[in-house]
C-alpha cells in the first residue's frame, strides 16, 4: 500500500505527457474490440423502447438476436416489427426478471450468449414520503434484483462459450444512476446499485474475457416516459429536463457503439459525458486517453457539478417559496 501512495504522490509532480504515458500502462481492463456480427445478442426488456431499438440495430449488424420481456403480445409485436424491417426473425422469450427459475429456463433454451444487454426496468417519480413501500420494493426487485438474476442465469454458459473472443455484459442504468435527483429516491437507489454490481462483476469476469458496460441514457422518448410524465413532480421535471430528451434509436446506436468498444461507462449525450467524467472515481477505464481527461478534468468538473447542484437547489427553494406564498398548488 505504501508503494501505491508513493505512486499517487509522484503522479501529482509529473508533467502531462509523463502522466499520459504512465496511464497507457496502468489502465485496466485493457482495451477490447467486441464484435456482434454472427454472435448471439440477448436483450431483456426487448419488446419496446430502447430494448426494441437495440434489437433492430443488432439484427441489422448481423447478430443473432433473442429478446425477453413479460408480455407475450408485445414480444410478438416486436418480432413482427423486426421481421418487417429486416426480413430476419428473432427469438422471443416470456419471463418475469424477478423469477430466477423462469429466467434460467429461458436463457438455457436460448443457448450460450455472447453479448448480454440487461435493459429491463421500471420507473416513476415520487417524493419518499408519498412512496408506497410495496412500490419501492417492486422497483428494487425489477431494476436491481432482476438484473442480478439475469446475469447469474446467463453467466455460466457465457464463461463456457465456444467463441473465446471478447464477450460483454451491458447494463442499462440512467442519468439517475450517476446523480441523485429530486423525486427519484427509489429509482436512483436501484440504479446506483447497478454501478456497484457492474464494478464488482467486471473484476469477477475479466479472466473470462468478458467486458462489463454501464449505459446512461437521459430521458428517452418512449411510451414509459409518457406515462411517467403524467405523475412526475414539478421539481423533478425542472431538474430532469436539464439532461435533454433523446430518441430510442439514437440511444441504441450510441449504446451499441460503446459496447463494441468495450467501454465501462457509456454516456449517451453531452450531459452524460460530463457526469461520467465527474463521477468516474474508482470505476474501471480501458481508454488511457479518457483516463488522462478524467485525471486532469477532475477539479474543474467538480466545480461544474457544484454549479449544477447550486442551480438545482435554487430551483427547489424557489418552488417551495412560491408554494408557501400560495402561488402554486401543494405537492
Amino acid at each position: 500500500m505504501a508503494v501505491v501512495y508513493f505512486a499517487l504522490f509522484s503522479l501529482l509532480l509529473l508533467p502531462p505527457l509523463a502522466v499520459l504515458i504512465l496511464l497507457y500502462f496502468i489502465v485496466r481492463p485493457r482495451p477490447a474490440k467486441i464484435t456482434i456480427k454472427n454472435r448471439h445478442v440477448f436483450i431483456t426488456g426487448g419488446s419496446s423502447g430502447i430494448g426494441l431499438a437495440l434489437a433492430h440495430q443488432a439484427v441489422a449488424e448481423g447478430a443473432r438476436v433473442s429478446i425477453l420481456a413479460r408480455s407475450v403480445d408485445k414480444l410478438e409485436q416486436a418480432r413482427n416489427s423486426i421481421r418487417l424491417s429486416t426480413a430476419i426473425d428473432v427469438a422471443v422469450y416470456s419471463a418475469d426478471v424477478r423469477d430466477y427459475d423462469a429466467l434460467k429456463r429461458a436463457v438455457d433454451e436460448a443457448g450460450p450468449i455472447d453479448e448480454l444487454i440487461v435493459n429491463h426496468g421500471v420507473f416513476w417519480a415520487a417524493e419518499i414520503e408519498k412512496e408506497e413501500l410495496v412500490g419501492v420494493k417492486f422497483i428494487m426487485d425489477v431494476n436491481l434484483m432482476g438484473s442480478f438474476n439475469v446475469i447469474k442465469a446467463a453467466l455460466p454458459a457465457m464463461k463456457n462459450r465456444m467463441d473465446r473472443g471478447p464477450a460483454s455484459i451491458a447494463i442499462v442504468s440512467s442519468l439517475a444512476g450517476q446523480v441523485g435527483i429530486y423525486g427519484y429516491t427509489a429509482y436512483a437507489a436501484s440504479k446506483f446499485g447497478l454501478r456497484g454490481l457492474a464494478e464488482a462483476l467486471q473484476q469477477e469476469v475479466i479472466a473470462d474475457n468478458i467486458r462489463v458496460s454501464l449505459i446512461f441514457p437521459p430521458d428517452t422518448d418512449t411510451p414509459g416516459l409518457s406515462e411517467e410524465n403524467k405523475k412526475k413532480p414539478q421539481i423533478t421535471s425542472l431538474i430532469a429536463s436539464s439532461g435533454g430528451l433523446m430518441k430510442a434509436d439514437e440511444v441504441a446506436r450510441r449504446a451499441l457503439k460503446g459496447i463494441k468498444s468495450g467501454s465501462f461507462f457509456i454516456p449517451c449525450n453531452f450531459e452524460g459525458y460530463l457526469l461520467a467524467l465527474g463521477v468516474s472515481g474508482f470505476s474501471p477505464q480501458s481508454s488511457f486517453l479518457m483516463a488522462f481527461v478524467e485525471v486532469f478534468a477532475a477539479g474543474i468538473l467538480r466545480l461544474a457539478m457544484l454549479f449544477f447542484q447550486w442551480d438545482w437547489y435554487r430551483s427547489i427553494e424557489k418552488f417551495h417559496a412560491q408554494r408557501n406564498a400560495g402561488n402554486m398548488p401543494p405537492l
